[in-house]
């Protein structure tokens, strides 16, 4: 048996309990099939970077399981019938990661950036004259504009 990682995207519309369901329905294949899931985390609804299946948003789903490659491929087969999931990924990895994955453990921790507005050792911004730019060059007149025919009716 080999260590996988599987993420997925389940429609904006469902609701938190029947993403549970699902997530129960993909672990119950996995441990069918002789494997165990070590982890599972609701990551929340988050914004897609693109429009899937006319959906703007997405339930995220992470997995971490010790399955055996047939048992994977059974529960993305049924991730693929599953019309409420948009998308999903697994991926073999070395080790399972110990505590939290980096999607929750940032969730609303803004670390050293602060709270929006401040700059930190910056300073606050300030939008002040920035002085003398120096001598820009003689750049002249503007040339004329020149008119282009727009078919061939026009042109004489």
């Amino acid at each position: 048996m080999a260590l996988y990682e599987t993420v997925l995207i389940a429609r904006q519309d469902i609701t938190s309990a029947q993403v549970e369901g699902l997530t129960e329905t993909f672990t119950g294949i996995l441990k069918e099939n002789g494997g165990q899931v070590a982890k599972v985390e609701q990551w929340g609804l988050k914004t897609l970077t693109y429009k899937i299946k006319k959906n703007r948003k997405g339930h995220y789903v992470y997995f971490a399981h010790d399955s055996a490659p047939a048992a994977v491929a059974e529960m993305e087969r049924n991730m693929g019938l599953n019309e409420d999931v948009l998308r999903f990924m697994t991926t073999r990895i070395e080790k399972i990661e110990e505590g939290q994955t980096a999607m929750l453990s940032n969730k609303g921790d803004r670390g050293e950036r602060g709270e929006r507005g401040e700059r930190g050792d910056r300073g606050p911004r300030r939008f002040e004259d920035r002085g003398e730019r120096g001598d820009r060059g003689d750049r002249g007149p503007r040339p004329p504009r020149r008119m282009e025919a727009s078919s061939e009716g026009d042109r004489a």
